[in-house]
């Protein structure tokens, strides 16, 4: 069982406070972290590695270029964690597939974006343009939200904003033309689309910058990315050590540097709050 998210940052920040452990799990010298290309590889490579290094581990990164294989990869031991997914894609992701997985901690997120290479803003869309949104179902959803927001489609009443799909289009105010495709071909849909909604990690990982998006979600913490862990292991002092890394000062710092405009965690504000 995933521990309380208020019990888990209190304890987290506490340990930031007091310092991280000095020495390794006795029992686990190696980490395989499991990421997507781009920020959250770079993440645990700039930041957290570092930190769990110096505790005594040795600390491998696994990159991935697609949502199906990292939580498979975990499930069966090739990983020791992940970090790419939010809290709704694993919860639908690990019932469907019977893995036992949780989530452990939530990471720096970059919001989904839309870009264009065809227009230079969103309000200057005309009636009938074309926008690739991503293909998978919780993404989908909030390239959706994002879509109404802007006015160019409006949603059913009542609506569940974790799970909407174009079935729940009530009005296509602007006539667009919806396009799903795999997340990770989003950016290189830019050539063909109008538009295209690209998830921060491979927008990033393709050299778009978020300051380039036309408009940007307003990410809410059900779809900020977190690492998941074996529910297994969740006790173990690795997992621990895991969590403590990415509530460090030393994290917020690399966070600070090195990825700005990322949707800090709850536990880097109460750290930013502490100062």
């Amino acid at each position: 069982m995933a521990f309380p998210r208020s019990t888990l940052i209190a304890a987290l920040v506490a340990l930031c406070v007091a310092g991280a452990a000095q020495a390794a799990d006795p029992a686990k010298k190696e980490i395989v972290f499991g990421a997507t290309a781009g920020p959250y590889s770079d993440q645990i490579k700039l930041g957290i590695k570092p930190i769990l290094e110096k505790q005594g581990y040795t600390v491998k990164i696994v990159e991935f270029n697609d949502y199906i294989q990292p939580n498979f990869a975990l499930a069966q031991g090739a990983l020791d964690a992940n970090a790419f997914q939010h809290v709704v894609y694993l919860k639908n992701f690990a019932a469907r597939n019977k893995l036992e997985l949780s989530e452990l901690v939530k990471v720096p997120t970059a919001p989904i974006a839309i870009y264009s290479k065809k227009y230079k803003s969103v309000d200057a869309a005309p009636d009938g343009v074309s926008v690739a949104v991503p293909n998978d179902p919780t993404n989908q959803a909030r390239a959706l939200v994002v879509l109404q927001d802007l006015g160019w489609v409006t949603l059913r009443e009542g609506y569940d904003p974790l799970q909407v799909s174009e079935k729940d289009v009530a009005v296509n105010v602007k006539k667009i033309k919806l396009i799903p495709l795999e997340a990770a071909q989003l950016p290189r849909s830019l050539d063909d689309t109008d538009y295209s909604f690209v998830n921060g990690n491979f927008a990033l990982a393709s050299g778009l910058k978020l300051t380039a998006a036309l408009a940007l979600e307003k990410t809410t913490p059900a779809y900020q990315n977190l690492v998941a862990v074996r529910t297994a292991d969740i006790d173990k002092p690795f997992v621990k050590d895991i969590a403590a890394a990415y509530a460090s000062r030393e994290f917020l710092a690399v966070t600070e540097q090195s990825f700005a405009g990322f949707v800090k965690t709850d536990y880097q504000q109460k750290l930013e709050a502490a100062r």
